[in-house]
């Protein structure tokens, strides 16, 4: 079998022979035989497992592309795939939650209800539940949810809510009307944060679907490539 230097496979991918020692020790790699003077001996397998390693990571991440090399080398095959149906299931539910909020920020932007409130006064518990005609039950369990982020009062302890409060606990009401659930309704709260407005969240769930299709496309071109390296295993 042809040997290689740790500095063939580091051109080949434009990165530092440090790196490519890095993932060897890390496990990414198989183990490479060493010269009397204790120099790395590389082959094809350890080029083979680094395009494999470097392909899994725009699909899976670095943490679980590292996870999925280390089960293959330790001759697991069963757990690396176990790490790939978990990426895959985790794809879907982000998908299935961009639906969602997605679907949630089109009720938002159609509700005609939205009034705006005083940005000055700041309300309690009570007034604010008044105000929403809920429940002041209700907005703690908005809270215990992350959808309600209220501060506290220095020195009665009581909760206080700003005209963000205020406005985060209207959508929410909203939202609850259209039968979403709490932890939907937490993103898109969040996400509303960020962005400032329900225009700058659609603009930003459009840079989500991006990015979850850029992923679902690598965990394809990731399949062909695992396959392939698996084989060389003789697995």
């Amino acid at each position: 079998m042809r040997k290689l230097r740790p500095s063939d496979l580091a051109q080949e991918h434009g990165i530092s022979t440090q790196a490519v020692r890095n993932y060897e020790q890390d496990g990414c790699l198989p183990p490479a035989d060493r010269t009397p003077a204790g120099y790395r001996v590389y082959t094809e397998l350890h080029a083979a497992a680094l395009r494999t390693y470097l392909t899994l990571i725009p699909a899976f991440g670095h943490a679980t592309a590292s996870r999925i090399m280390r089960a293959l080398h330790d001759d697991r095959l069963d757990t690396a795939l176990t790490e790939i149906d978990r990426a895959h299931a985790r794809l879907l539910e982000d998908r299935e939650t961009l639906a969602s909020v997605r679907r949630a920020v089109d009720h938002l932007t159609s509700e005609s209800s939205f009034s705006t409130v005083d940005s000055e006064a700041a309300y309690t518990i009570g007034e604010l539940a008044a105000h929403l005609r809920l429940t002041p039950a209700t907005l703690r369990a908005w809270e215990a949810a992350g959808i309600l982020l209220p501060v506290r009062d220095s020195a009665t302890g009581y909760r206080v809510y700003t005209s963000t409060d205020r406005r985060d606990a209207h959508l929410a009401a909203i939202l609850r009307r259209g039968g979403y659930r709490l932890e939907h309704i937490a993103v898109v709260i969040a996400q509303i944060r960020g962005a400032g407005s329900t225009e700058g969240l659609t603009a930003a769930l459009s840079g989500w679907e991006g990015k979850l299709t850029e992923q679902g496309l690598a965990m394809l071109d990731a399949g062909g490539v695992f396959r392939g390296y698996v084989g060389v295993l003789g697995m």
